[in-house]
């Protein structure tokens, strides 16, 4: 009898030390998942890569000495390319391999992904001999055609991989939260909106494509061509806010009047679903080539933004789907009865109970971005040429099929990526399955 009262309190203390609230539950589903477990741990890896690339892989000297000063060339580059400062002429005139340096640390890759070692031209096979200058390594992955070191291309094409998957995810992720949470939580019978709001917003919207786009298409273009994605796009946001401010402000006030006040019923969920229906039957690849055939100035950031305004359906479906059951939930009636506004009921209560889904789907969508990217770069459209990326490195393997190096290594990082990915998406749909917490 003691022996079995000795067993239970061990237990008893036992269940006690192991934490049991959901993210807890959540790990140790996750963890008994070996190959997402390693897949995070590869990502991770990745991650150090893409952001210590500049360290990793630098014509520039870490640290050196010259004439008696010290400098640290590729700290300084950051601080050149925010305009903070400045190269002294020795360093533009002449190379950075040919100085002559009292002592000089280099990165373990010594080329930038678009340096060209005239010494090595027209694809040097990795086991073939190179004829290197006193401060540059070995080609460790081999060179291209024009003599760029394959490693240094790889090292900074894992940067622009993770930059185009998470940015354009991220793009994604917040139109996707938007109108999944306005068909999901509103549904069909829940949004009650005036007549005049109703009246005054369809007239906001095509006063706001016709000031915003068509006004200013010229002005939309030439910014494009000249890089100016950001700018252009704040002003056609800042153009859209203003006119749909005014039309709501100008709505609480015509709502007074009865006629133009009564509420009317809007389908919110079943506009929504059949506008994603309707963007799910655009081909996104040929979308997405049609778009980038537009722009004369290629460039890395119109990519990332294309990519994440075609993605965000499947996170808008599945944020839908969980704030179609969650609504329905007592913490949601409670907050309802306790007088809170619709709007910070979804905000507070309902999105940050309904993300557990949209993480499987971000995971699963930064694989595919990766591997869109990797297509627009093989095929030499969307992405500046000077833009080192796997794709690119691909592309230049058809130029020479016993370049095998230009293929292999590239082809493998790419399925590496994509693979690792979509192996998180997969742990974490098993670790938030319900049925999994028993």
């Amino acid at each position: 009898m003691l022996f079995f009262w000795k067993t239970k309190k061990v237990a008893d203390i036992a269940a006690q030390e192991v934490p049991q609230d959901y993210w807890s539950i959540v790990r140790r589903q996750f963890a008994k998942n070996k190959l997402a477990v390693w897949s995070l741990r590869l990502f991770y890896g990745i991650l150090f890569i893409a952001l210590f690339a500049n360290i990793l892989a630098n014509e520039k000297p870490l640290y050196c000495k010259i004439d008696g000063q010290i400098h640290f060339p590729v700290f300084r580059q950051w601080l050149v390319d925010l305009n903070i400062a400045e190269w002294e002429d020795k360093f533009v005139l002449k190379r950075w391999h040919e100085h002559n340096y009292e002592s000089a640390i280099f990165p373990p890759i010594t080329y930038s992904p678009n340096t060209i070692d005239k010494k090595n031209l027209t694809y040097t096979s990795p086991f073939q001999e190179q004829n290197l200058s006193p401060y540059c390594r070995k080609h460790y992955l081999g060179t291209d055609a024009l003599g760029r070191d394959v490693a240094a291309g790889m090292i900074h094409g894992t940067r622009t991989a993770m930059l185009v998957g998470l940015i354009s995810m991220s793009i994604a992720t917040l139109i996707g939260i938007f109108f999944g949470a306005i068909a999901g939580y509103f549904g069909d019978d829940r949004m009650k909106v005036s007549r005049i709001r109703i009246i005054l917003n369809i007239l906001a919207a095509i006063a706001s494509v016709f000031y915003a786009f068509i006004v200013r298409g010229y002005n939309i273009a030439d910014g494009l061509n000249n890089g100016e994605l950001f700018l252009q796009i704040g002003i056609i946001v800042g153009i859209i806010a203003g006119i749909f401010t005014v039309a709501n402000l100008l709505a609480a006030v015509l709502k007074k009047i009865p006629f133009l006040g009564k509420k009317v019923l809007i389908s919110a969920d079943l506009l929504i679903m059949r506008f994603i229906e309707v963007v799910n039957s655009i081909p996104v690849l040929i979308l997405i080539l049609c778009i980038v055939a537009i722009i004369k100035n290629p460039s890395l950031t119109y990519v990332m933004v294309i990519i994440g305004l075609v993605s965000w359906t499947g996170i808008a479906q599945f944020i839908r789907s969980e704030l179609l059951r969650v609504r329905r939930l007592e913490y949601i009636e409670a907050a309802q009865a306790f007088g809170y506004s619709e709007w910070r009921i979804i905000t507070k209560h309902a999105i940050p109970n309904a993300l557990n889904s949209v993480l499987i789907t971000i995971a699963f969508g930064i694989a595919s971005a990766i591997l869109t990217e990797s297509f627009l770069s093989f095929l030499g459209v969307g992405v500046p040429p000077e833009q080192v990326t796997w794709g690119s490195l691909l592309s230049a393997s058809r130029e020479k099929s016993e370049a095998w190096w230009m293929a292999v290594f590239p082809g493998v990082a790419i399925f590496i990526s994509v693979t690792i990915f979509n192996l998180i998406g997969e742990g974490l749909s098993e670790a938030l399955d319900p049925r999994s917490k028993q």
